[in-house]
């Protein structure tokens, strides 16, 4: 059942329970006032009998000493039809011995009652007689030395009949009252209940692709902040899953590439392999074929290492240390000091970083060896190192043919390469600058791009300044 109808149905139900209640109080209460008060008469006009069967005993001649029955009779019928202007009240005298004198039409005598009549006081009880509501009273009377027994029937059916017609109109007023409610609870809950529904519609929209879809914000309330917050929890969502295919996509990309990498490198080792096992080459045509299978073999080695440096860094966790950077600096400069095509220079100032050394000498070599193979013949490449508020700035620049900017971002990528032609002629894979990449992220730091098509291109990251065994790590005095 859905949540707008069992809103509505417990609605419903307590309204009715509660109207039923009330109701029925209300009405039982007026009847149980009209019955005292009914009764608080009958009980008054049992009194006013006994003093009028008294006083009209009184007044019989002294012909006997004692009430004779037929008197009594006569009183009883005379009393009878003196309040028969209604028709509500019946009279029943009886004698000492309980022996009935006088009865009235209709009246039906109960033993039962007539022996708990006290001496001094009236009792009272309610009767219903062939389908009619009475008031019966009783009491003791003396006339002439007699003691006798008087009992009334008062009808009190008028006030049973207007309860149950009260009931009746009662129960259609409630019908009615409900009709009215129920309409306007199922609107009510309708337009409560609406930010739900369209909460479920977004979620519905969702699961079925449209991560754009949003819920619109009804009111400003629990149910607006939780619509508002399930908008915010699906903009994370289609964030989140925006991402997951952009890396999908680019996993795909890296395979396609490490593929075509190994296929071409792979063909001509086995083209040439094939040509020494199947034919005798002169000497100079095998040190050629053989030479060609060492330098793929080892750039298939190169591009391993470099593939499990970049996994390895991903999941790393470095130790860093107090690094000069002047044997940072001097080690490039013996490394590629003996370049006779490109012309490579260090310009640095001295200083302490907090890193790990072997990789961000890594980093650097990948760096130089990308500017190396960016720059012609004869080109010039600088490797310099800067003190700053923040930090110590490396930086690695060439004149070469330059990147696009919107190159910046897909540079970073392993496998991709700009000039594809350019980079495999020399042994490159793509997979420096995503090493490189990965190696700043533990160091706290990220790799910048300057570039301009046909200028060259400048590539600096900085080791922010940091505290090591108590020592903040500063430029050297």
């Amino acid at each position: 059942m859905k949540l707008l109808y069992k809103i509505l149905l417990w609605n419903i139900v307590i309204v009715a329970v509660c109207l039923g209640i009330g109701g029925y109080s209300f009405i039982n209460f007026v009847f149980q006032t009209s019955l005292e008060r009914e009764t608080k008469q009958a009980l008054d006009e049992s009194s006013i009998l006994q003093f009028a069967f008294e006083t009209a005993a009184l007044n019989i001649p002294s012909r006997y000493d004692v009430l004779q029955d037929t008197t009594i009779e006569e009183i009883g019928y005379s009393l009878e039809r003196g309040g028969q202007n209604n028709g509500t009240r019946m009279l029943h005298i009886s004698d000492e011995q309980q022996e009935t004198l006088y009865l009235g039409d209709g009246f039906e005598v109960d033993e039962e009652f007539l022996v708990q009549i006290p001496n001094d006081s009236k009792i009272y009880q309610l009767r219903e007689i062939q389908g009619r509501y009475y008031i019966h009273t009783g009491c003791k009377m003396k006339a002439l030395d007699r003691v006798l027994y008087l009992e009334t029937l008062k009808d009190i059916t008028l006030i049973y009949e207007e309860r149950k017609e009260g009931f009746a109109v009662y129960r259609r007023v409630i019908f009615f009252v409900l009709l009215c409610a129920t309409i306007v609870m199922y609107l009510i809950c309708r337009w409560l209940t609406k930010p739900i529904r369209l909460l479920t519609m977004a979620t519905r929209k969702m699961s079925e692709g449209d991560y754009g879809y949003r819920a619109r914000v009804m009111s400003n309330d629990e149910m607006g902040q939780l619509t508002t917050d399930f908008n915010l929890m699906a903009n994370a969502l289609e964030d989140n899953i925006a991402l997951l295919e952009d890396e999908i996509r680019t996993r795909e990309e890296f395979i396609g590439a490490f593929a075509h990498e190994l296929k071409t490198p792979l063909t001509a080792i086995i083209g040439y392999a094939d040509m020494l096992r199947s034919r005798k080459l002169d000497e100079e045509k095998a040190f050629v074929s053989a030479n060609y299978i060492f330098t793929e073999g080892k750039r298939l080695e190169a591009m391993a290492f470099r593939l499990l440096d970049i996994i390895v860094t991903k999941r790393l966790e470095i130790e860093k240390q107090r690094v000069d950077t002047k044997k940072i600096f001097s080690y490039l400069r013996e490394l590629y000091g003996g370049y006779s095509q490109i012309k490579v220079m260090c310009q640095y100032e001295p200083a302490v970083v907090l890193a790990e050394s072997d990789l961000l000498k890594s980093v650097l070599i990948n760096l130089v060896d990308n500017a190396c193979k960016a720059s012609q013949e004869g080109g010039k490449v600088e490797i310099l190192g800067r003190k700053q508020k923040n930090g110590y700035l490396f930086a690695v620049k060439d004149y070469g043919m330059g990147i696009a900017e919107e190159e910046y971002d897909k540079i970073i990528n392993a496998f991709y390469m700009v000039d594809k032609s350019r980079s495999r002629s020399k042994n490159g894979a793509g997979l420096g600058l995503a090493l490189c990449v990965e190696i700043l992220k533990l160091h706290d730091s990220h790799l910048r791009i300057e570039s301009k098509l046909g200028e060259g291109s400048c590539f600096s990251f900085v080791i922010p300044w940091k505290e090591v065994n108590g020592n903040e790590t500063e430029p050297e005095s």
